[in-house]
């Protein structure tokens, strides 16, 4: 249940008029403050001081309740009173609010009333009481909570209490419990053992030890609280038979593995929770070898295990001192395998840690694998066994032999189980683990004949004094005699571990002790064991090095090699003994005393070791040395030693062999003196008493003093009125920026501040009256005056809307608002400075900006009238007609006070309105105040959208609002750049500085090869003409050709485009119901951008249709987004166009460099027809421009235009497309005959069935009546165009059915029959209608012709070029016929047409070069470019000239977008005049002369048979 309702507002109460006594009045208007606050603290989840100011007030609620029963007697009532207040002003205080100060008997002191130094030393007294208070508080805290985090935060060790309340699972033998802690990232145990022996009748097996089962995990660091995951894990092993229905002659005491719980503290680690109860369900083992891997779960609701966990702060010491009540001598101690972060000196430890990994054992005699039983023992040398030196868990006492788990017929048993071994330092070295191995039978009477059948050992010290090294080993399997095994004398001269007998490179039983049957597994045994340690120990080091050092005595000779040595040795080791490091040091500095090199080599060693002290790894252990230095360090005559070695690296500081050392030296200089001062501390103890030290006695640091300029104000009979009041400004200036008194004295701050405006006040009469004229004018003063002001104005006292209500409140009624009585002032004195404004432009644009920027609404509008006042007067009193000063400044420091939090977007609006106002009413500031108004509000906005999302977690919009901003600046001052050298007449550098703004829009992307090479063509330049570097040129060129073989071989992915509109005012100003552009990244689909389009603002809501959205929306306070994928529209560059450009080169331009995206959606326009649905069917078409190309500096833009298209648009743009598609589909079939045929069936069956769509009876019904004419007589050419792509589409569909009828098999021969009927139909009544375009396939070349012709220069299929109809005005639209040669039809005109043709000199001007072969004849053609219609390539033959001359030029015809214009027809080129056929060029040798034609230019994609040769790459079009 929610503590307040959604509707609850702290802000909105009532105003009342009090009838109850003061004090009354206070409670009441403290609660509403405080309600405020206490609102704030639960919304912000601040649990604890919510919690402490609930109480609080409810105290505070109960005291107020008792005060207006009006039932208290006068002394419990002036008692109560007193309870009020203390309280009153302490939670005051702790909610950081405005002390209150009182009198003697609690009532409030009356500013108006009481003198100013009874009132400071009343604040003083009250403040003193508060702290006093406060104090005594926190004392009662800490000692109730010991929890808290200033204790966590100085804590280096910490500790897990873990108590033991119950495990109940149903096992039916005793138990072992074995609880660690395990890190299941690293999959490996960090802590050791705690064990609980748990009896088969639900009990512990110690019955006094019920209820009391606690243990604590110690030496935990700072690291292991940062684990990502840790967990307490409990292993289970059951104590009884081999299995559990095994009777009482069976074999008992077996350890056999049953299961194991974990449960994740990562919480309680990581300090998320205080304390937790937790439970752990075991899961059960099935008699797998590893204990945390392959387990199935208990099927029980109420087996589990039950422990309780806190984290305290501390090692053991000071957790038993701190939580005595949790951890006392009972309590179980584990400890972490590993040392704590910081070892401090007397903390001596020596744990071995023994993990038992794996084995692999032969069966021997037997059938199956044996049951193994490892039985671990320390031993000495001598064989005498160590007793309780193995602890298998904390809690109980070692033993004296451990026993493993006992797998049942396991052949490779893996136990990892790890226990601690605990000897005397001492006796490490003379010490050895033994391994024996023993097969366990399930039978008693067998088990008990059993004997160990192998050994093992390794020994804990190798043989030059290091500790066995951490890791794994591999020890060998001994076999004989048990009563050999157990003699140490006969296995300890032998090898233990495989490594050391392949380093010894020992042949299998040489050199060995000569014992029958016992031998090494190595070579005569398949056995194997492995186990693995870890030793941490403050006495035993694995390093020689450091190991030499330590033992120096026994070494003497070695002294100067282990002191250069041990600067190599790595840091954590030396810290870990550094007591013991620093012993051994100083003892040879003083019992080496006769050689001085060993002098020279410890300080060297000694600055090493301080050195490595310092690094930010082991700053921890400044308090060991520093613990050291003090308690620890007993070298009465080492500063004689270590002051001389100074000396002489000081002596030798030009000796560059000892810079470094020197060096080393004065960075180790604080420890160096510090050992040098205690070294003769304790010598002169030593010598003689040494008598105690007292404190020294304080000397006052300064005493107070006068300022000087208060002294001058004494003195004013003897200074000027201008001198004084320059100081007394400086003074009061002063005064208000160094904050006097304490920021919660609200009281003393509102009286000075009252106490300056009076004066100020006084101060502006002086100054109008005696230093206003032209003679008395002073600058700096009048400055001083103006500055004065606007810090007054902006104090932080002062600024009531930071306030809360309450505060407001009593401010405005005791004081009013001083900023509206000051800034008022300030204009006034403004406006009285007359001519001598000009002298404060524009130093006083910025401190009247920070008056203006007061969100006060009379201030504002008040003061912002100054800007234009300061523009005019500039743009008049100057002289240069302008007013860049003002600007300048105005913008700069804009800049500054935005990002420093102030303005907001009602400044910005009433900015914008006043400036506007009175330029546009000035005669010559309309036009560049205006502009000015305008640029200084779009600054404002984006400045104040930066402001607004730099604390956004959308990266996007941060750097949307960044690139504004950046935009708005840079391009400011690259014009002013340009500005500057176009004044000084330094043209060419003006022309650079644009040609930086150029550059500055591109941006370098990854992959954009086009891009690099455009790059490196400039770089190629300098390097070949300007430095002349050949070799890097020719570098240059090799990178330059990779990035063009990537061009054609890598592939890129294209991205997708996105339009995503931003609506209603519930988003920022630069995002509101605006659309833009976004660049998807690559393979990013459109629901994963939605998604994190509506991550990045949650509360918005998803439209679903993609038309624009309505007012309603735009203006509701809610988010909308829409998002839809847009089509790029490809702008490619010149010299491609019109030229056979690849695919891959295209690829490119389909999605970069583009600048302009469509998205077309249905839109139905008027009722719906029911006969023909095309004729009100819109398609709208949007098209977006954005600012820049893409890809640019942001993966967004904004988008700036819509358009739509009409119906009959809409038809001729489905016909195109209709077109395109048969074409190419034609064209595939055309080049590859395996192909399917049921797409091109399906094709054809969707057009040519008249059942589908209705045919084009729907466009001649919607478009080709004299309705439609009348209504729109504009688009007469459009119908036109619509007219001839149907007539186009007969050829087309010809070829397509053709093709089908070649490749048709039985099954589909009955759909090729309704298609060629359907199309027979089709064709003639289109012909009738629309003309004819008959195919003439030649050689397999095709042929558009009559009513048009193709001039026959281009490939197959590849795109449609040159189809013409033959002008209607010519007479010969319907003059051919088609005759039918050896190869094809072919066109030869009809006898009608010869008349014709002979008043043309049977040279029609439209006569081209017409592919023929073999030539029957001229055939004349359309020479006078048309509208090109759509239709499929032709397969080319070679192209034949025909005579050609010049005649006059025909009519012209409408041109169609994307068609080729009207032209005259150029003179007759000699190449063509008439020949005989058998006269007439190569085919080559025509087209070469064609392409020398002015009027002939090359056609986009398309190419010549190879048989035509290389050099014929293209065609031309006419």
């Amino acid at each position: 249940k929610e503590c307040f309702p959604s509707s609850f507002n702290p802000e909105q109460h009532e105003t009342v008029i009090p009838s109850e006594l003061p004090l009354g009045q206070e409670l009441t208007s403290t609660l509403r403050e405080w309600a405020v606050i206490w609102h704030k603290l639960y919304v912000n989840n601040k649990t604890t001081q919510f919690r402490h100011v609930q109480q609080l007030t409810y105290s505070l609620i109960e005291w107020r309740s008792q005060i207006l029963s009006g039932t208290l007697p006068k002394d419990e009532l002036a008692e109560l009173k007193k309870k009020v207040t203390a309280k009153i002003d302490y939670g005051n205080r702790i909610l950081g609010l405005d002390l209150v100060v009182r009198d003697d008997n609690g009532n409030i002191l009356d500013p108006d009333e009481t003198s100013t130094i009874s009132l400071f030393k009343a604040h003083e007294t009250a403040s003193k009481r508060i702290d006093e208070r406060i104090q005594e508080e926190k004392s009662l805290q800490q000692s109730l909570d010991l929890r808290g985090q200033p204790i966590f935060n100085s804590t280096h060790t910490y500790s897990l209490y873990v108590n033991f309340k119950n495990f109940v699972c149903n096992i039916g033998e005793d138990a072992e419990l074995l609880m660690s802690l395990y890190d299941p990232d690293l999959s490996k145990f960090i802590s050791e053992n705690y064990l609980v022996r748990w009896g088969s009748n639900g009990m512990p097996k110690e019955i006094e030890k019920l209820n009391n089962l606690q243990a604590v995990f110690t030496d935990l660091s700072s690291s292991d609280l940062i684990r990502p995951r840790i967990s307490l894990v409990c292993q289970i092993v059951r104590v009884g038979h081999m299995e559990l229905k095994d009777g009482k002659k069976h074999t008992c005491g077996l350890r056999r593995p049953f299961g194991v719980a974990v449960m994740d503290i990562t919480d309680i680690i990581h300090g998320k929770v205080d304390d937790e109860e937790k439970q752990a369900h075991p899961v059960s083992s099935g008699g797998s070898p590893r204990v945390l891997w392959g387990l199935t779960p208990v099927i029980s609701l109420f087996a589990g295990l039950w422990v309780s966990l806190k984290l305290l702060p501390g090692d053991l010491a000071q957790v038993q001192k701190d939580f005595s009540h949790l951890v006392d001598r009972s309590t179980a101690v584990a400890r972490k395998m590993g040392f704590p972060e910081i070892i401090l000196p007397g903390d001596v430890r020596n744990d071995i840690y023994v993990t038992l990994i794996q084995g692999e054992f032969d069966k021997g005699k037997k059938k199956t694998p044996k049951n193994v039983e490892v039985t671990m023992s320390v031993h000495d040398e001598d064989g005498n066994l160590q007793e309780k030196a193995i602890h298998p868990g904390a809690g109980y006492e070692g033993v004296s032999e451990y026993k493993s788990v006992v797998y049942y017929q396991v052949k490779q048993p893996c136990w990892y189980e790890t226990v601690k071994v605990a000897i005397a330092i001492e006796e490490v070295s003379r010490c050895h683990l033994r391994f024996t191995f023993r097969h366990r039978s399930s039978q008693e009477s067998r088990d008990r004949s059993e004997r160990a059948f192998g050994m093992g050992f390794v020994k804990l010290m190798n043989a030059d004094g290091t500790t066995l090294q951490d890791g794994k080993h591999n020890l060998i399997v001994y076999k004989g005699d048990n009563k050999k095994m157990e003699d140490a004398r006969s296995y300890l001269t032998l090898p233990c571990t495989k490594t050391e007998v392949e380093e010894k490179e020992t042949p299998s039983g040489k050199n060995l002790h000569p014992l029958a049957n016992f031998t090494p597994t190595k070579d005569s045994t398949k056995d194997s064991f492995q186990i693995s340690t870890v030793i941490c120990s403050t006495k035993l080091t694995q390093n020689v090095d450091l190991l030499g050092l330590l033992n120096w005595r026994s070494n003497v000779p070695s002294i100067a090699h282990n002191l250069r040595k041990l600067m190599e040795v790595e840091g954590g080791e030396i810290v870990k003994f550094l007591p013991d490091t620093l012993d051994a040091l100083f003892n040879i500095m003083m019992e080496m005393s006769e050689n001085e090199t060993y002098d020279f080599l410890v300080f060297d060693a000694l600055v090493f070791i301080i050195s490595l002290i310092g690094d930010i790894k082991f700053q921890h252990f400044n308090a060991v040395l520093e613990t050291y230095i003090y308690k620890h360090f007993s070298a009465t005559l080492a500063y004689v030693k270590l002051t001389k070695v100074l000396n002489c690296y000081v002596g030798s500081a030009e000796d560059s062999s000892k810079t470094e050392l020197l060096f080393a030296a004065l960075k180790a200089l604080k420890y160096l003196f510090r050992f040098i001062v205690q070294s003769r501390v304790l010598y002169l103890r030593w010598v003689q008493p040494f008598p105690p030290l007292g404190k020294p006695t304080g000397v006052p640091s300064t005493s107070p003093r006068c300022d000087s300029r208060a002294q001058n104000c004494n003195l004013l009979g003897f200074v000027s009125p201008q001198d004084f009041l320059m100081e007394t400004f400086i003074l009061f200036k002063d005064l208000i920026g160094k904050n006097v008194y304490a920021a919660d004295w609200m009281v003393m701050n509102m009286m000075q501040s009252r106490v300056f405006l009076r004066a100020v006040n006084q101060f502006t009469s002086v100054l109008n009256c005696f230093f206003l004229d032209e003679k008395n004018f002073e600058l700096q003063l009048w400055n001083n005056y103006f500055h004065l002001a606007v810090a007054f104005l902006t104090h932080e006292s002062l600024q009531l809307e930071t306030f809360s209500q309450a505060k407001r409140s009593k401010i405005i009624k005791k004081y009013g608002d001083m900023r509206k009585e000051i800034g008022f002032k300030i204009r006034d004195m403004w406006y009285n400075l007359g001519p001598h404004k000009i002298k404060f432009i524009p130093a006083m644009v910025g401190p009247i900006l920070e008056v203006t920027l007061v969100p006060e609404p009379e201030l504002r509008k008040a003061t912002i009238p100054i800007f234009f006042d300061m523009m005019q007067c500039e743009f008049n009193l100057s002289g240069n007609g302008n007013f860049h000063k003002f600007e300048n400044e105005l913008i700069t420091r804009l800049d500054q006070e935005v990002e420093g939090g102030r303005g907001d977007e009602q400044y910005k609006v009433l900015l914008e309105k006043l400036l506007l106002e009175h330029c546009r009413k000035h005669k010559y500031l309309a036009a560049p105040g205006e502009v000015f108004a305008l640029l200084v509000s779009s600054l404002l906005e984006n400045l104040l959208d930066y402001r607004t999302i730099m604390h956004d977690e959308s990266k996007e919009n941060r750097m949307s609002c960044t690139v504004n901003e950046l935009l708005f600046a840079l391009l400011r001052y690259l014009y002013k750049l340009r500005d500057l050298h176009t004044d000084c007449e330094n043209f060419t550098e003006a022309a650079y500085t644009l040609l930086l703004h150029a550059e500055l829009l591109q941006v370098c992307q990854v992959g954009m090869w086009e891009k690099a090479i455009q790059l490196s063509k400039e770089l190629a330049d300098m390097y070949e003409n300007k430095v002349f570097d050949y070799e890097g040129l020719g570098n240059l060129l090799k990178k330059r050709a990779t990035f063009y073989e990537n061009i054609m071989k890598a592939m890129r992915p294209q991205p997708e485009y996105f339009a995503v509109g931003y609506y209603g005012q519930g988003f920022p100003s630069f995002l509101r119901n605006k659309i833009f552009i976004y660049r998807g990244k690559e393979y990013e689909r459109r629901e994963d951008f939605n998604l994190k389009l509506l991550t990045q603002f949650p509360s918005a809501e998803k439209m679903t249709s993609t038309a624009p959205p309505a007012e309603e929306i735009k203006a509701s306070p809610k988010q909308y987004v829409q998002c839809f994928i847009v089509k790029p529209v490809m702008n490619l560059p010149p010299h491609y166009k019109d030229k056979p450009v690849p695919e891959q080169i295209l690829n490119y331009y389909r999605a970069n460099e583009v600048q302009q995206f469509t998205y077309s959606r249905p839109v139905r326009k008027g009722e719906k027809d029911p006969d023909n649905e095309f004729a009100n069917m819109w398609i709208e078409r949007t098209t977006y421009t954005t600012a820049y190309s893409f890809p640019g500096i942001l993966k967004w833009f904004e988008v700036k235009q819509v358009t739509t298209i009409s119906p009959l648009e809409n038809a001729i743009e489905t016909m195109e497309v209709t077109n395109e598609r048969i074409t190419n589909i034609v064209q595939q079939h055309s080049w590859d005959r395996s192909l399917p045929l049921h797409p091109l069936s399906m094709l054809l069956s969707g057009i040519v069935d008249p059942a589908v769509m209705g045919g084009y009876s729907n466009y001649e019904k919607a478009f080709f009546t004299e309705k439609y004419l009348q209504e729109h007589p504009e688009d007469q050419d459009k119908i036109e165009l619509l007219k001839q792509q149907i007539a186009i589409q007969m050829p087309l569909l010809a070829e397509g059915i053709r093709i089908h009828g070649e490749k048709l098999t039985e099954q589909l021969k009955p759909l090729h029959e309704r298609l060629t009927t359907c199309f027979r139909e089709l064709r003639r009544r289109v012909e009738k209608q629309y003309g004819v375009i008959t195919l003439v396939r030649e050689r397999a070349f095709s042929v558009f012709c009559p009513r048009g012709a193709q001039l026959p220069l281009f490939p197959p299929w590849v795109g449609v070029r040159g189809c013409h109809r033959i002008p209607e005005w010519s007479g010969l639209g319907k003059s051919w016929e088609t005759t039918e040669s050896q190869l094809g039809p072919n066109l030869v005109p009809s006898p009608e047409l010869q008349g014709h043709l002979q008043g043309w000199g049977s040279k029609p001007p439209w006569a081209v070069p017409r592919a023929e072969h073999p030539f029957h004849g001229e055939i004349p053609a359309a020479v006078h470019p048309e509208p090109a219609l759509a239709q499929p390539e032709a397969v080319p033959s070679p192209p034949v000239p025909v005579p050609w001359e010049q005649s006059p030029t025909p009519p012209a015809v409408p041109s169609w977008q994307g068609l080729v214009q009207s032209h005259k027809v150029p003179p007759e080129p000699p190449l063509l005049q008439a020949q005989p056929l058998s006269q007439l060029p190569h085919p080559l040798l025509v087209l070469s002369q064609l392409r020398s034609l002015p009027w002939a230019h090359p056609s986009p994609s398309m190419s010549f048979p190879n048989w035509w040769g290389p050099e014929v790459d293209t065609a031309l079009e006419v």
